[in-house]
C-alpha cells in the first residue's frame, strides 16, 4: 500500500527594516537549521516569515505592504502560510489581528520560542552564537544589547523592544569566535544604545572591556561601532580604539538636532555646548576619526531659526557621514502630545537642504582622498567593478570604493590597499597598490 509523504516545508524569512532585526532573523534561521527545518532568506519558500520594522511611518508602510503581498499569494495557493514577527507586530498586534486577519500568527520581539513551536521547531538555548549569516561572508553584526532605557520623545524603540538587557561579554566573545571561524573578519557592534552596555550587568559602562576582550579574537581585523547615546559616553572607549589597530576609527553617534529647545523638548539630556565639546573631544582623542550622526528635521515647534541654528552647525562640524530624516508623529511617544505642525513640504525641504549641504562636504573631504591609500576589504563585484569599504565606511550607509574589475582581479573579503585616483560625492575610485 502506498503511503501519502508528508510535503517538506521550505521556510522564507523576509526582513524589513534595520541591522537589529537582520541579526535576529539570522538567530531565527540558525534555530531552523538546527531544527533540520530547510530555511532561505528573501528566496522562494512555502513558509513565509516576515521580520517587520515599527520604527516610522514609511517603514510601517513598507512592512504592512509587504504582509498584504503575502497574504494575497497565500490566497492564490502560492504560499501555504504566513507568519508575521518584528517590531510592528510587537506595537500593532491586535489592530494587526483585525485588519489582516489572514495571517496565520503574529508574534512580538520577545517570543522566539513560539515563533519556533508554530514552525514545527525547538528553541534551543545552547546555540549561543550560532546563526545563519546573510550579509556578504566577511562582515556580520554582532547585537550585543536589546531594547531601550532613554526616555526620548520621538522614539517608539523601548514600547516596542523593552528595558535595556546587556549581553554577557563572555557571550559576545564566544559568538565572535564562531562568526570568525565562518570567515567573518569584521563585526559590527549594533544596539539601540551602545553607550549603555553593561550598566545592569556590571553597575558600570562597560563598551570599552568588550572591545578589549572581542579584539582577542583570532581572525577579527576590524570592529565597527554603531548606534553610540552621545550623553554619557564612556571616553575610556576612545583610549581603546586609538591603542588597539583592529577598533575601526569609526563612530556612529546619533545626534538628531542641535537648537537647544528641541534637544530638550526631544529629552536628549544634552545641550548644543556639551554635544560640540564631546565631538571636539573626540577629534582631539582620535585624530582621523569619521563620525556618522543622523538628524531630524521637522520635528514639533521646529522654527525656520531652529533650523538654520542646525544648517550652520553641520556646516562648522563637517562630518565624514550624515543621514537626514522627517520627523515621524508615532502614537504612544511623547512628542505624539505635542501638535505635529511643521508641514510636511517643509520637512522635506528642510531634509533636502541638510542632505545637499552635506553632500557638498562629502565631495570635498574625499578630494583630499586621491593620491592616498588605505586599506580596503572587497564586499562584491558589481558590474565592471569591485566594492570594497576603508576602515571609515559601513556597508550599505557609507562611501565605497570602486576598482574597475576589467583591469584588476580582486578576491571578496579580502583586504587590499587601494590608492585612490578620483573621488566623487559619496563614491571613490581607486587602484590597488602592488
Amino acid at each position: 500500500m502506498r503511503t501519502k509523504t508528508l510535503k517538506k516545508n521550505k521556510i522564507n524569512v523576509v526582513t524589513l527594516g534595520c541591522s537589529k532585526n537582520v541579526y535576529d532573523s539570522e538567530v531565527l534561521m540558525g534555530q531552523l537549521k538546527a531544527n533540520d527545518k530547510e530555511v532561505v532568506h528573501e528566496e522562494e519558500g512555502n513558509v513565509v516569515v516576515i521580520n517587520t520594522c515599527g520604527f516610522i511611518a514609511n517603514a510601517k508602510e513598507e512592512s504592512v505592504n509587504t504582509i498584504l503581498e503575502y497574504v494575497q499569494k497565500k490566497e492564490a495557493g502560492e504560499v501555504d502560510k504566513v507568519f508575521v514577527t518584528g517590531c510592528l507586530s510587537e506595537r500593532y498586534k491586535p489592530d494587526l489581528q483585525k485588519e489582516i486577519p489572514n495571517v496565520d500568527e503574529y508574534f512580538g520581539t520577545s517570543e522566539l520560542p513560539n515563533l519556533l513551536k508554530a514552525l514545527g521547531a525547538d528553541y534551543k538555548h545552547e546555540l549561543i552564537g550560532e546563526r545563519l549569516t546573510t550579509t556578504p561572508k566577511n562582515y556580520a553584526y554582532l547585537k550585543i544589547a536589546e531594547g531601550c532605557d532613554r526616555p526620548c520623545s520621538f522614539c517608539a524603540i523601548p514600547i516596542m523592544r523593552g528595558k535595556h538587557r546587556s549581553t554577557p561579554i563572555e557571550e559576545l566573545v564566544t559568538e565572535a569566535g564562531k562568526l570568525a571561524a565562518k570567515g567573518v573578519k569584521e563585526l559590527i557592534l549594533i544596539a539601540q544604545d551602545l553607550t549603555y552596555y553593561g550598566l545592569d550587568l556590571y553597575k558600570k559602562r562597560n563598551l570599552a572591556e568588550l572591545l578589549e576582550n572581542l579584539v582577542k579574537v583570532e581572525g577579527i581585523e576590524w570592529i565597527r561601532l554603531h548606534y553610540a547615546f552621545p550623553t554619557g559616553f564612556p571616553m575610556e572607549v576612545l583610549e581603546v580604539m586609538k591603542r588597539e589597530e583592529k577598533v575601526c576609527n569609526y563612530i556612529d553617534i546619533p545626534l538628531q538636532h542641535i537648537a537647544d529647545n528641541i534637544l530638550k523638548s526631544m529629552r536628549r539630556g544634552t545641550t548644543k555646548a556639551k554635544t560640540t565639546k564631546l565631538l571636539q573631544d573626540f577629534r582631539v582623542a582620535v585624530t582621523n576619526m569619521a563620525i556618522r550622526t543622523t538628524l531630524i528635521v521637522g520635528y514639533p515647534g521646529e522654527t525656520e531659526e531652529d533650523f538654520q541654528t542646525l544648517k550652520s552647525w553641520v556646516a562648522e562640524m563637517r562630518f565624514e557621514r550624515l543621514g537626514c530624516f522627517t520627523y515621524s508623529h508615532e502614537e504612544n511617544t511623547h512628542a505624539f502630545s505635542l501638535e505635529d505642525d511643521v508641514p510636511e513640504a517643509i520637512k522635506q525641504d528642510r531634509a533636502n537642504e541638510i542632505m545637499e549641504l552635506q553632500s557638498q562636504i562629502s565631495w570635498e573631504l574625499n578630494q583630499e582622498k586621491i593620491g592616498k591609500t588605505f586599506r580596503c576589504i572587497i564586499d562584491r563585484k558589481e558590474g565592471n567593478h569591485f566594492i570594497g569599504r576603508t576602515e571609515f565606511d559601513s556597508p550599505d550607509v557609507d562611501n565605497e570604493v570602486l576598482i574597475d574589475a576589467t583591469k584588476h582581479y580582486l578576491k571578496h573579503g579580502e583586504f587590499y590597499d587601494i590608492e585612490i585616483t578620483e573621488a566623487a560625492d559619496f563614491d571613490l575610485y581607486g587602484e590597488p597598490k602592488p
